[in-house]
């Protein structure tokens, strides 16, 4: 017989009202007590009925995740937190990517209501998709961006990059680099409002530092993948462009850029140092392992399911940025050069 919401309740030694809470994700639950109700939806494989659900509220218990792409490792990490959680509450998810296309971004989001989807998560990365996030609200779409937008009136979870980036090079620049290429800067068809804030990160450091940007260091790519990466650390080398760290705007590109230096004879971290961004879970375990910039994804997850959730409910507090911390992780990938 299909376990109902008292059945989750008994289990977890809770009232039938605290399982709806969590699973709503509207009204706080204390950790320690959504942690049993989550245990005990688990054991049981309690499913809702959707069905039921919307004739009653007029909802459908289903929304959606739009991401870049679903092929990189970060996107992959962070849909399965996010379809985690939303399990936790009861709630399916449509996941959708949008290729950085603004046109693709906009069918996207015009296409939640007709798709009886209850709002949408999304991760825009260029100005001209952020620029599309408005008209969603007169079509009565909840929506909660992540990342870094250039759009204000939304709800926004996101790392603050500029100054992550500002400390990755800080380090590097303390260890004894002075050389310090940057991967993934604007430019090159490539204009992202991760890679501008990123390099804004990274110039500010210089600027601390007293030393010169020189653009010559500043290298976009193709695409954020470990090819883009190894691409743009190939171009460089050609080019005769003397570097001793390479600062990657995320993990995938610093693992092309270690392939690239390897392939060259170039040795890491002996003549090159290499750091990256994101410390996605292959970061680790790179030859050599990878300093990087680490924050809680399942938190960054969390957040933006919960600003979501609050916004189906029909809050209209105005909109807030949540900004998930962060910190370095520092491994063999860098060296102490002084």
């Amino acid at each position: 017989m299909r376990p109902t919401v008292k059945d989750v309740a008994a289990l977890a030694e809770v009232s039938p009202k605290t399982v709806s809470n969590v699973m709503n994700g509207v009204i706080p639950v204390a950790p320690a007590t959504r942690e049993r109700v989550e245990r005990a939806i688990e054991r049981l494989g309690y499913v809702p009925n959707l069905s039921a659900r919307g004739l009653r509220s007029g909802r459908t218990g289903i929304v959606a995740l739009v991401v870049p792409e679903l092929r990189t490792p970060f996107a992959a990490e962070l849909t399965h937190e996010f379809v985690e959680l939303a399990h936790a509450r009861g709630l399916a998810v449509q996941i959708e990517q949008s290729w950085g296309d603004p046109d693709r971004t906009s069918e996207l989001v015009s296409a939640a209501r007709r798709q009886l989807v209850d709002g949408v998560v999304i991760n825009p990365i260029t100005q001209e998709e952020s620029a599309l996030l408005l008209p969603a609200q007169p079509l009565d779409v909840p929506l909660v961006a992540i990342g870094e937008v250039a759009q204000q009136d939304v709800d926004r979870v996101c790392v603050d990059s500029v100054d992550a980036a500002r400390r990755m090079t800080a380090l590097l620049l303390e260890l004894g680099h002075r050389r310090i290429a940057l991967v993934g800067a604007p430019g090159g068809g490539s204009d992202t409002d991760t890679g501008r804030l990123r390099r804004d990160g990274y110039r500010r450091a210089l600027a601390d530092a007293g030393l010169p940007v020189d653009t010559a260091l500043e290298r976009p790519c193709a695409s954020w993948t470990p090819r883009g990466g190894a691409e743009a650390v190939r171009r460089l080398l050609d080019e005769g462009v003397a570097v001793d760290a390479v600062f990657c705007c995320t993990d995938s590109l610093a693992i092309g850029a270690l392939s690239a230096l390897w392939a060259a004879g170039v040795r890491v971290p002996q003549d090159v140092g290499v750091a990256g961004f994101d410390d996605i879970a292959d970061s680790e375990f790179a030859s050599p392992p990878l300093t990087t910039v680490h924050f809680d994804r399942r938190a960054y997850a969390e957040a933006a399911l919960d600003r979501l959730l609050v916004r189906i409910a029909g809050g209209d507090e105005p909109p807030q940025r949540i900004v998930i911390p962060s910190r370095i992780v520092q491994r063999s990938s860098v060296l102490d050069r002084r």
